[in-house]
């Protein structure tokens, strides 16, 4: 009941109303178009742009999201003295508030910011970087800040499958000669690869749904470089009052998610069966 009252029947609404006219009078009720939105769309080229923006997120977000937190892992899953106070460190960023941060990292990016300011201080520039209001840095500067907040929850999944790999595999590889690095790449990296893939299509998924870090210190700007389809339909729903053109933003959005999660789905059933 309360499944179909939160998801399945909103989502039944917005697949209905990406097929209306529902715009500005949300009084009247919906007139049906048809295909009419998704036309629309076909030829919205800030619509296309922001489907870059968002492809562009993903390949710029998912590889870093999926390697850098299994080194973390691998470096916090040492027995030494006081590790679990860096698993707490690296873990910090995710219970901070994304509001937080994101006003945290806007000021740390402003132009008299602290990185402008040890910019300057060390010569590397005399005039600081337009993190946040220069279309060629914006988007970049945004996806810094969901790496710096996701790094630890992934480190976190990858820890709970590195504690799940016997430690006598590791003293027969050393026996064979497989130390060091040698030992992760034989060993760990091949016993990890159902994380891996989790991580890769969870990290995509949550890099698709962007949308506080652009709203907080951006919104979307400078010349919509750094707008993401998230926060274009919320801009079409709840700015423009859009609604039906926003749930065709939405539908596509849909879409784009549920191929990654079939991808998900095949990736685990692929590797039951090779288990």
């Amino acid at each position: 009941l309360v499944l179909s009252c939160t998801v399945f029947f909103p989502a039944v609404r917005a697949f209905y109303l990406s097929f209306t006219r529902f715009e500005y009078d949300l009084t009247q009720a919906p007139e049906w178009v048809g295909f009419a939105n998704l036309q629309r769309l076909w030829v919205d080229s800030l619509f296309w742009q922001t489907l870059r923006n968002t492809l562009l997120y993903l390949i710029g977000v998912v590889p870093i999201l999926v390697m850098v937190p299994l080194g973390l892992a691998i470096l916090v899953n040492q027995k030494l003295r006081g590790i679990r106070w860096f698993r707490v460190a690296y873990y910090t960023p995710v219970v901070i508030s994304m509001v937080v941060a994101g006003i945290a990292w806007k000021w740390l990016y402003a132009s008299n910011g602290l990185l402008n300011q040890l910019l300057k201080l060390t010569g590397l520039s005399t005039s600081g970087v337009p993190w946040l209001t220069h279309p060629s840095w914006a988007i970049f500067s945004v996806m810094v800040v969901t790496i710096w907040k996701g790094l630890g929850y992934y480190m976190v999944i990858y820890l709970a499958g590195l504690q799940s790999i016997p430690a006598d595999l590791y003293e027969a590889a050393a026996i064979d000669g497989s130390d060091g690095f040698k030992k992760h790449w034989d060993i760990t990296i091949p016993l990890m690869r159902p994380y891996l893939a989790l991580v890769a299509v969870i990290s995509a998924i949550s890099a698709t749904k962007v949308f506080e870090e652009v709203f907080i210190m951006t919104q979307g700007g400078p010349r919509n470089s750094s707008k993401t389809i998230v926060y274009y339909l919320y801009e079409q729903a709840f700015q423009n009052l859009e609604m039906s053109y926003a749930c065709a933003i939405g539908l596509v959005m849909f879409l784009l998610i549920l191929g990654l999660s079939v991808v998900r789905l095949l990736v685990s059933d692929r590797q039951s069966v090779v288990s």
